[in-house]
């Protein structure tokens, strides 16, 4: 093992998942000692890990890589091939066992990567594991991997049907009016899950759902346009499609299709912030409706006002957090939430194990927007009442000195709190409508992310220029 191999893992191994460029960075014997790792990490050996893949080039020759590395270290490998990010947590969660899930979701095709779960779809972070599995695997690099008395075993299982089924069962869409819904799956996995879940590919009764193509075909060279639905480029054949087809609404997934993106008949997007608004009142109706009074729901810092608005206008308790996928799945089990959104468009259900499920998010739009009679552009207005910047990063050489600015511009002008690096909320008065200034550095990179909203355009705009100014003052 070489140590340049071994040197490797300081920069693939992220905050909340592994990723790195193929063959340059992540190769199978990387690969081999990351799953040996994991085992031993989670505890696996004599015990089921679950695996599973995406479309991307890589992914078969690194998912054959991880079953070697894990059986050497004793763990039984079950093998669910091609799936969504959210298939494989619905694996980890009705078998009770650690997953491994090959993909580099939205990136381009140069890469690939892990998304890690112990039992039952928990997320592993830098600090609930995945920094102990680096140090292991790099061990493990130099000194090889050391096989076990009783090796593990390997077996496949196709978790598709039961998958769709599953979902079917928490969202009942059979009555709702008839709809027209074009689906961008960008050349990844929803091409896969969609026709399961929303159609009959997996057996299931027909839906009042006219389902349009686009991009179905898996693959992982993204052909027609990267599978970031993020980036408003990419969204640009969808919203066309909708028009040209005279849809109700549009819907794009990411490469690993647990982000679900939504356009409203016009072509225009409906803001992550506004489903996690919509299928917030669904959430809490429902296990309101079950007894329970004792209801919260989280949201990160940087979704919209409106989110933290609807929860607690419905009564439940709107737990505010920091932005990560991990750190959200740790949070989701230790408050008990029913439901988590996030402005990325990660939504998280506790009937899904805490995980995140981006087609369940869609399902649950599908079945709140079916049930009334107003255009997408109409229904979601009610939840998109504010104005704001999107998440805008700038590269910054000195970030203590840009937050120094920062405090120095705002003092008096706003309250400041640091649960995720600077948030400031306006001391409104009559003469400006609430605002808010969000300046977070990256986990990884010397970037800092800015987000801000306002009561209206105008408002945002001139903050957020403010902002820029101060933080690429020296840039």
């Amino acid at each position: 093992m070489s140590r340049t191999e071994s040197s490797v893992l300081e920069r693939i191994v992220k905050s909340y998942d592994v990723r790195g460029l193929v063959g340059s960075e992540l190769t199978e014997t990387v690969v081999e000692a990351i799953a040996a790792a994991f085992v031993d990490e989670v505890g696996a050996a004599g015990g089921d890990v679950v695996v599973g893949r995406d479309m991307r080039d890589s992914s078969p020759g690194f998912a054959a890589a991880f079953a070697r590395g894990a059986t050497a270290r004793g763990a039984n490998v079950v093998d669910i091939g091609l799936c969504s990010t959210d298939e494989s947590y619905f694996a980890s969660g009705t078998l009770d066992a650690p997953a491994a899930m090959f993909t580099a979701s939205h990136n381009p095709a140069a890469y690939n990567g892990m998304k890690l779960s112990s039992a039952g779809a928990l997320g592993l972070s830098f600090d609930t594991g995945l920094r102990s599995i680096r140090d292991r695997a790099a061990e493990f690099l130099e000194s090889g991997i050391p096989a076990v008395d009783q090796p593990g075993t390997v077996r496949e299982l196709d978790v598709l049907a039961s998958y769709a089924a599953y979902l079917r069962e928490l969202v009942d869409l059979s009555g709702i009016r008839p709809l027209r819904v074009v689906v961008d799956a960008g050349n990844g996995m929803g091409g896969l899950t969609v026709p399961a879940v929303l159609e009959e590919a997996a057996g299931l009764p027909a839906l009042p759902l006219t389902i349009i193509p686009l991009y179905f075909e898996l693959d992982g060279n993204f052909p027609n346009h990267e599978a970031n639905p993020l980036v408003p480029e990419n969204l640009v054949d969808l919203q066309r499609a909708v028009v040209e087809h005279g849809a109700d609404l549009g819907l794009a997934f990411d490469g690993d299709a647990d982000r679900c993106f939504v356009v409203d008949e016009r072509g225009e997007p409906v803001g992550p912030s506004a489903v996690a608004a919509i299928v917030a009142l669904r959430e809490i109706a429902r296990v309101r409706a079950a007894g329970d009074d004792d209801i919260s729901v989280i949201h990160n810092l940087i979704t919209s006002s409106i989110v933290a608005e609807t929860i607690e206008g419905a009564g439940a308790t709107a737990v505010r957090t920091k932005v990560g996928h991990s750190l959200i799945k740790a949070e989701m089990k230790a408050t008990g939430a029913v439901f988590g959104g996030e402005h990325s468009a990660h939504y998280y259900f506790r009937d899904f194990w805490g995980a995140d499920n981006g087609m369940l998010a869609a399902m649950h739009l599908l079945a709140e927007f079916g049930s009334q009679s107003e255009p997408l552009s109409s229904f979601a207005a009610e939840f998109s009442p504010y104005s704001d910047s999107g998440e805008i990063n700038s590269t910054v050489d000195d970030i203590p000195a840009a937050y120094t600015r920062i405090v120095e511009a705002f003092a008096g002008r706003g309250e400041f709190d640091e649960l995720d690096g600077l948030f400031i909320t306006g001391l409104t008065s009559i003469d400006e409508p609430f605002w808010w200034v969000s300046v977070r550095p990256s986990n990884t990179e010397p970037l800092l992310r800015l987000n801000v909203e306002a009561g209206d355009r105008e408002t945002m705009e001139r903050l957020r220029d403010e902002a820029l100014g101060l933080i690429r003052a020296t840039n």
